[in-house]
């Protein structure tokens, strides 16, 4: 067998239509293979293989048709998607062929008699281009249930997809979606759970992985981005509440005591105010006693001609 060109890589589709004629000759000599497998081994110069092909929804496939001989008398593509010829050699032909759901290509060549198929099968894909992870509610205490939804937007095909919820590097759930989508749709796992002490020092994240490997193709990757849980203890609540109200009852204390403190010191001032006041009043009283005394004694009163006399003859000497 003489080397031919290898595939292409792949390019925009050019959507080209084929007749359902040329479709219909291929199809009955494929099903005669399946069919009678032992007129086959005569017919063909060796068994009809069979590729994996992936194609992500919107873009297109290249497919190299080619020939194990020099020279094949006849060889085309047989499909029921649009394809387009694009370029041709001696023993090899390149397609481009547009498909938006799975389907089937067969290639065909005639090689001195002997007929060979090659056949593609094609599945569409959607990949996971976004994650979305959200925390309900976001302020929980320990012990109370809190709800972990991932939201995977237009993705397909669902059996092939897992979703993973993450604390940290601890796995919490792991989910395998189930059932065939013929179109790109949104995958939504959800998942509760109680909030631990440990879940506040963790980020919480969503992994998403498409494994293609068995349809030929690889293994794609996506990760949300990463969501905090606040947690609460009860504890830690209870005593901040005591701390507060034993805080309160000191500063009311406080403020009592010093208003005490104040109408006490006024009352005492008031009362030692008073008890001078009144014993200035007494001496007050006391001092106009005495000058009003002093003002009718003074001065003496005067005495008569006979008390002169008197007192005279009673101060004289014999």
């Amino acid at each position: 067998m003489s080397s031919g060109p290898q595939l292409f890589p792949a390019s925009p589709w050019v959507p080209l239509k084929m007749s359902p004629f040329d479709s219909w000759g291929l199809f009955m000599a494929f099903l005669a293979l399946l069919c009678c497998p032992g007129s086959g081994k005569e017919a063909f110069e060796k068994p009809t293989w069979t590729k994996q092909l992936v194609v992500e929804s919107g873009r297109s496939q290249v497919i190299n048709c080619s020939a194990s001989c020099t020279q094949p008398e006849n060889s085309g593509l047989e499909t029921t998607v649009s394809k387009k010829l694009l370029k041709e050699g001696a023993q090899w032909k390149l397609y481009e062929v547009n498909v938006s759901q799975d389907t089937i290509l067969l290639c065909y060549f005639t090689c001195s008699g002997r007929q060979e198929i090659k056949r593609f099968n094609i599945s569409v894909f959607s990949p996971p281009k976004q994650v979305l992870l959200t925390l309900q509610p976001t302020f929980v205490t320990v012990g109370t249930w809190f709800t972990i939804e991932c939201r995977v937007p237009s993705v397909a095909p669902f059996e092939t997809l897992t979703i993973t919820l993450l604390r940290g590097s601890e796995i919490l759930y792991n989910e395998t979606l189930r059932g065939t989508t013929p179109s790109p749709q949104e995958a939504i796992v959800t998942h509760n759970t109680t909030a631990l002490r440990k879940d506040g020092h963790h980020n919480f994240t969503c992994q998403a992985k498409m494994d293609l490997q068995s349809r030929g193709g690889h293994l794609i990757h996506r990760v949300s981005d990463p969501q905090v849980l606040e947690v609460y203890e009860p504890f830690q609540d209870s005593q901040m509440a005591i701390i507060i109200a034993v805080v309160s009852v000191l500063l009311f204390l406080f403020v009592a005591s010093v208003l005490l403190c104040f109408v006490l010191g006024e009352h005492w001032r008031q009362r030692r105010t008073g008890s001078y006041m009144v014993q200035a009043v007494q001496r007050r009283l006391r001092c106009a006693t005495r000058h009003s005394l002093h003002e009718q004694k003074w001065p003496p009163p005067r005495a008569t001609g006979t008390q002169r006399g008197s007192l005279a003859l009673w101060s004289s000497p014999g």
